[in-house]
């Protein structure tokens, strides 16, 4: 029967023309040689490799926020983050890390897109389906995408290896690590190149804009505490200069960061979105706009999602959304975040005022009302099997007194939005807060994804940016003239402080502003404040009491001293590198204060 068969085959072969060779030789259906790629005639294939390293960026909507690695959000069903807010990191056992948007900056993931770019340069300028111009176009964005990837890795590691060929089969991939120094002006300079090749982009795709932006977020990272006390933290380490400056002039490096942001902003492209209301109401509805629209005048460099086509893990409302709508509510904030967003007056909030404490979400910052979802927030319309539970659509984290006429006594129903609920209690927060920010309500999110694009840097941080490093340079005017552009925006009082007190002011407005952005894990890092970042997750206990009248209710708060334990060790201002590539390449030296 096999003789058959196969002799049917061949007298098949025969007819249609086609040799036993030829059959052999069939290209794949799922994929593309590296002749059709760079020597063919279809140039859509030099994109398609370019937009796949741009997929190898990630992007902050996926399931674990960077925000639960830090002091802004707790992720509810754990998944070992809990661990990596104890600080319980190795070399063998990363623990959370790696989880969401952090699976990008991973050692691995980082340098496997970097081969990416390496290849494309050793084959761009032989390819044939492209001119010049679009060689160059093409250039520019992947001299961004390599600057961006190594901005990635120097971020959690420090001092990296910088390669810049691809790697071929039997060579020695044994390099040494390049100082931290020597990784700061590498990715400076891919940015500078960048910015000269790059053309109009299309939306998605990096511009010249994005290139000065990118220089502008190292420059100032670069020019932060971490890196510039001779690793003073790192006792006993001998190879300091893999995790910051050895010397030079810091003076120079905030003016160069200075210099870096202002690049932007003197380009004259891009505005704070903003409205001409002073309502508080439409302060709060028009910052939160920034993260729901898929364009506004902050844009710098952003993810699109076309989600019925490819969601590349993004879900946002799904991941988010408080249980009672039948979502997972992921990263939930904690009470150090939402303690943090002070009063529409400037003051801070305070649970040993009474008034705050009465009366906890009232008359705060309208960024609070963009960003916050707390126990009795307007929200979404409830599906149909919850309406009977709650027809307002107010969200419910607390507990409820009714009389219960029949047994003459008070019972405890739990909202719908708690752990307690009769709707996906295991969904449901510890804190008693959900995140608002960036989840569209305009979307059933059980049933439907969002397609609010990831907004990767926006104009905001170059403003921010820029006043940081002014202050770091004792200009103290000019920084207070663009935080309060910022503050202006949202209706805040303008700061009037100065010397320590206005980086303490400065740094505040940068949590409130970035929150849930992807920036305060690196922040509190850098400026070296992560001891007084990683204590124990507060949250928030709330009873709506029975009135006299045995009907209506009277919300009392108290606050809950831990709903994760936390701790900091300074290990953990860098990740440690893998075992495994320690084992690969000998010439590699660990981070500080890992065994």
């Amino acid at each position: 029967m096999r003789k058959i068969v196969c002799f049917a085959m061949l007298i098949a072969l025969i007819f249609s023309g086609t040799s036993c060779k030829d059959a052999l030789e069939l290209q794949p259906l799922d994929q593309f040689s590296d002749q059709n790629v760079w020597n063919g005639e279809d140039a859509s294939l030099i994109q398609g490799f370019v937009n796949n390293i741009y997929r190898g960026i990630g992007h902050g909507q996926k399931q674990h926020k960077f925000a639960s690695f830090v002091d802004e959000s707790m992720v509810v069903w754990d998944h070992g983050t809990s661990n990596l807010n104890m600080s319980n990191i190795s070399p063998s056992d990363y623990s959370a890390f790696g989880l969401g948007y952090s699976s990008s900056f991973l050692w691995e993931n980082a340098y496997l897109n970097i081969r990416a770019c390496n290849v494309f340069f050793e084959k761009i300028e032989s390819a044939t389906a492209v001119d010049d111009a679009q060689k160059n176009r093409f250039r520019g964005e992947v001299h961004f995408l390599r600057a961006y990837l190594y901005s990635m890795l120097v971020s959690v590691y420090g001092g990296v290896p910088i390669i810049d060929k691809a790697y071929k089969l039997n060579e020695s991939y044994e390099i040494k690590r390049n100082s931290f120094e020597e990784c700061i002006n590498f990715i400076v300079s891919e940015c500078d190149e960048a910015a000269k090749l790059i053309v109009p982009a299309d939306k998605g795709h990096a511009s010249k804009g994005a290139a000065l932006a990118l220089k502008s977020r190292v420059l100032l990272y670069a020019a932060r505490d971490l890196f510039n006390n001779e690793g003073a933290w790192a006792t006993g380490y001998a190879n300091k200069e893999l995790i910051g400056y050895v010397g030079g002039n810091r003076a120079a490096r905030w003016k160069a960061a200075k210099d870096a942001a202002k690049a932007v902003i003197d380009l004259g492209i891009y505005n704070l979105h903003k409205t001409d209301s002073k309502i508080d109401e439409d302060l709060a509805k028009t910052y939160g706009e920034i993260f729901l629209l898929k364009e506004t005048s902050e844009d710098i460099f952003v993810r699109y999602f076309i989600q019925r086509l490819d969601g590349d893990g993004a879900n946002p409302g799904l991941f988010n959304s408080p249980n009672g709508y039948h979502c997972w509510g992921g990263n939930t904030p904690i009470g150090q975040m939402v303690d943090d967003y002070p009063m529409r007056d400037g003051s801070r909030f305070s649970w040993t005022n009474p008034l705050h404490a009465a009366r906890p979400y009232t008359n705060r910052d309208p960024r609070f009302y963009a960003s916050i979802l707390y126990d009795g927030a307007q929200w979404r319309e409830r599906t149909a099997d919850v309406k009977g539970l709650d027809p307002n659509g107010i969200i419910q984290t607390g507990n409820y007194q009714r009389w219960n006429a029949q047994s003459n006594s008070v019972t405890v129903i739990p909202g719908v939005d708690t752990r307690k609920s009769p709707i996906e209690d295991w969904n449901g927060t510890y804190s008693g807060y959900y995140l608002k920010k960036g989840i569209d309500p305009a979307y059933d999110a059980q049933v439907f994804r969002q397609e609010s694009p990831w907004r990767f840097m926006r104009y905001t941080e170059i403003l921010l940016n820029y006043a940081e490093a002014c202050i770091g340079l004792g200009e103290e005017v000019e920084a207070k003239k663009y935080i309060n552009m910022v503050r202006d925006r949202v209706g805040m009082p303008a700061i009037t402080a100065a010397g320590a007190a206005l980086v303490e002011a400065y740094r505040w407005e940068r949590r409130i502003e970035l929150a849930f952005e992807e920036h305060r894990f690196f922040d509190v890092r850098q400026w070296m404040i992560a001891d007084q970042a990683y204590k124990d997750a507060r949250g928030v206990d709330i009873l709506h009491k029975l009135n006299a009248d045995k009907v209506t209710t009277t919300p009392v708060y108290a606050t809950i001293a831990s709903v994760q334990k936390r701790q900091w060790n300074p290990k953990f201002y860098f990740v440690p590198i893998r075992m495994n590539e320690m084992n690969r390449n000998k010439a590699l030296i660990q981070n500080p204060l890992y065994q």
